[in-house]
C-alpha cells in the first residue's frame, strides 16, 4: 500500500522504516508481520530454508534469512488426519486393506481401472495425480514426459483428477483421446474419487515447482501408493529416493527427481518402472512406506515446543 495510508491505520511514521513496515518506498503488512513476530513457521523445514533465498522468497529474503539466523523461523510438517486418510477403514474404497493384507489394493486398482476405462491389467502400473493442473503443480512438463514415455511403454498407466488452466485441462483430454487404454482424466473434483486413485494407484505424481508442504504424498505414502515427486519443500522432507544404497538399507519410500523438466520427470518414471518390474524389490518399498508415521500428533508436538520456546 502507498506510505500516506499508515496514518489512517493509526500507525506512528517512527515505523514506516526498513527495520518496520517499510517495503521499497510503501507498506507491507507481511513483511511487517515478519518482521514483528516472535516467531515464524512454515509447514516443511526445507520450505523454512528456501524462503531464505530468491525466489521463493519473492523480495523478502533478507529479511528471512535473518529471522532464521536468529532462530526465529522454523518449518513443522503437516499432518494427516488418520481419521479421514486410513486405507482400513476408507469407504470410499472398493476394498479397504492394510500391510499386512493388500489383497484389497488390487481390488482398488481395478476399480480405478474400469472408471477410467483403461486396461484392467494388474501388472501394467498406474500412476495417479489428484491436483490443480497449474505450472506450480508440474502440470506442464508431466505432460510433455507422458507423451514421450506412454508409448514407450505399454505398461504405464496414468489416471488424473484435476482442474485449473483451460488449455491445460484440453491438453490431459487430448492425451486421453490418444491412449484410451493407457490414460484417465477426470476434470473438475470429486472427493470420494481422490480416496479411490490414492487407495488403487501404484505411484501419484507430485512434481510441483515449489510445494511448502504437500499433503497428497503423504496420504500415498499411507496408502502404500509410492510418491514420486520433485525435490523442493516439503516433498523432499518426506520422501526418500529408491535407489541402490536406500534400497539395501530399507529406507526408500519413493522416486525424487530435481530439475523441473520432462527429462527428469521422464528418469524418475522409468526408476519407477524398473522398481515396478521386480515385485519382490517393489513390495518392501510399499511397506517401508506405509509405516511411515506423518500423524498430526507430531506436528502438535513440534508446535507445543515453539510456543513454549517463545514463551
Amino acid at each position: 500500500f502507498q506510505s500516506k495510508h499508515l496514518g489512517e491505520v493509526g500507525l506512528p511514521w517512527e515505523m514506516f522504516h526498513v527495520d518496520g513496515v517499510e517495503f521499497h518506498g510503501q507498506i507491507s503488512f507481511l513483511k511487517a508481520g515478519l518482521f514483528y513476530a516472535d516467531h515464524i513457521t512454515t509447514v516443511s523445514p526445507t520450505y523454512a530454508d528456501e524462503i531464505t533465498r530468491e525466489p521463493a522468497a519473492n523480495g523478502m529474503s533478507g529479511l528471512l534469512y535473518t529471522r532464521k539466523q536468529e532462530g526465529r523461523l522454523s518449518g513443522v510438517l503437516n499432518g494427516v488426519d488418520d481419521k479421514i486418510w486410513n486405507p482400513q477403514t476408507d469407504t470410499a474404497l472398493a476394498k479397504t486393506f492394510h500391510p499386512k493384507a493388500m489383497q484389497g489394493k488390487k481390488a482398488d486398482k481395478k476399480a480405478v481401472q474400469t472408471f477410467f476405462g483403461l486396461n484392467a491389467d494388474d501388472k501394467a502400473m498406474l500412476t495417479v495425480m489428484v491436483s490443480r493442473l497449474t505450472p506450480q503443480k508440474g502440470a506442464d512438463f508431466l505432460l510433455e514426459s507422458l507423451h514421450e514415455k506412454l508409448p514407450a511403454n505399454p505398461d504405464l498407466q496414468f489416471a488424473l483428477l484435476g482442474s485449473g488452466a483451460p488449455e491445460m485441462e484440453q491438453a490431459f483430454v487430448r492425451l486421453a483421446e490418444q491412449y484410451p487404454q493407457q490414460v484417465g482424466v477426470y476434470i473438475g473434483y470429486n472427493e470420494e474419487l481422490a480416496h479411490q486413485l490414492i487407495g488403487g494407484g501404484d505411484v501419484i505424481l507430485i512434481p510441483s515447482r515449489f510445494e511448502p508442504c504437500g499433503l497428497t504424498q503423504l496420504y500415498g505414502l499411507k496408502y502404500g501408493t509410492l510418491p514420486l515427486v520433485r525435490r523442493t519443500g516439503g516433498l523432499a522432507d518426506t520422501v526418500v529416493q529408491t535407489d541402490e544404497e536406500t534400497l539395501k538399507n530399507k529406507t526408500a519410500t519413493g522416486f525424487v527427481f530435481d530439475d523441473p523438466t520432462a527429462g527428469a520427470l521422464g528418469g524418475a518414471l522409468e526408476n519407477a518402472l524398473s522398481l515396478w518390474r521386480k515385485p519382490r524389490a517393489w513390495s518392501p518399498v510399499r511397506r517401508h512406506a506405509m509405516a511411515q508415521d506423518f500423524g498430526w500428533h507430531k506436528a502438535a508436538e513440534s508446535y507445543d515446543a515453539c510456543y513454549r520456546s517463545v514463551l
